[in-house]
């Protein structure tokens, strides 16, 4: 079986392989379509994903593929990849550099290695079961923040969990010492890079947080679902990032008061 280590360095490949793909799209003249769900795709989301998947056709033709754009390919059951390329598309399509590029690799459902790409700020972002995580070839961690009164809290599509669940939205305007409003993956990257301390999301697929988990664990945090229970790929899309148990317990408290 293919190890760990070789099987992260075709991810940190990859992430650098989509990076001219995305760029050639950004800022420019972009094709966009609205799925079901009233998203928006662009022609940058559906290149990415098909350099990607070309990719792994040469290197891993066995391998299962789970891709926002095209949908799940299961050829083995043992290994799957999961892919978003542009996370983001909305930051993407109004010139915000913020959007990342998202890959998980599962071994029998469980989610050993993720990439965090940001293409227009030259990060890339990788963490592995057991081995760390790393930005641009560098070790990151978590801060060692314990106290949700003093941390610095970041909540992601703020605007649906005020119209969801205003009363949880309330609690969440008064935790944390410093606030910021924010969408996507970058704040949890900023979180595993030791800069944030707790972030709240919602409403994401598999493909927006699998990769982000294994980042932020490997830098020695926790995301979990907003009861607490860990991520697949049946989560419900309500998550949370913390850097240490403690404030994932206090923020766990706030979401389910």
């Amino acid at each position: 079986m293919t190890n760990l280590e070789e099987l992260a360095q075709h991810a940190a490949t990859m992430a650098k392989t989509i990076v001219p793909t995305a760029l050639s799209h950004f800022r420019g003249e972009l094709g966009v379509e609205f799925k079901s769900d009233e998203s928006p795709v662009t022609q940058a989301d559906k290149a990415v994903e098909a350099d990607v998947r070309a990719y792994l056709s040469k290197h891993f033709p066995e391998h299962g593929i789970f891709g926002e754009e095209e949908g799940m390919d299961l050829k083995d059951s043992a290994h799957l990849w999961v892919i978003d390329p542009i996370d983001g598309t909305r930051s993407f399509l109004s010139g915000n550099p913020l959007f990342g590029f998202l890959l998980a690799h599962l071994i029998d459902g469980r989610v050993e290695i993720g990439v965090i790409g940001m293409p227009a700020l030259g990060e890339v972002f990788i963490g592995v079961r057991g081995a760390g995580a790393m930005k641009n070839d560098a070790p990151i961690s978590v801060s060692a923040q314990r106290d949700l009164s003093k941390s610095v809290l970041y909540v992601n599509e703020g605007d649906k969990i005020y119209h969801n669940h205003p009363e949880v939205f309330a609690r969440l305007m008064q935790a944390g010492q410093t606030r910021r409003m924010a969408y996507d993956c970058y704040p949890h990257a900023l979180l595993a890079m030791g800069h944030v301390d707790v972030v709240v999301d919602y409403d994401l697929q598999p493909y927006d947080y699998l990769a982000v988990s294994a980042v932020i664990e490997a830098a020695g945090g926790i995301m979990t679902d907003w009861s607490g229970a860990p991520l697949t790929l049946e989560s419900d899309g309500r998550v949370v990032s913390a850097a240490t148990p403690e404030l994932h317990a206090q923020i766990l408290k706030v979401l389910n008061y």
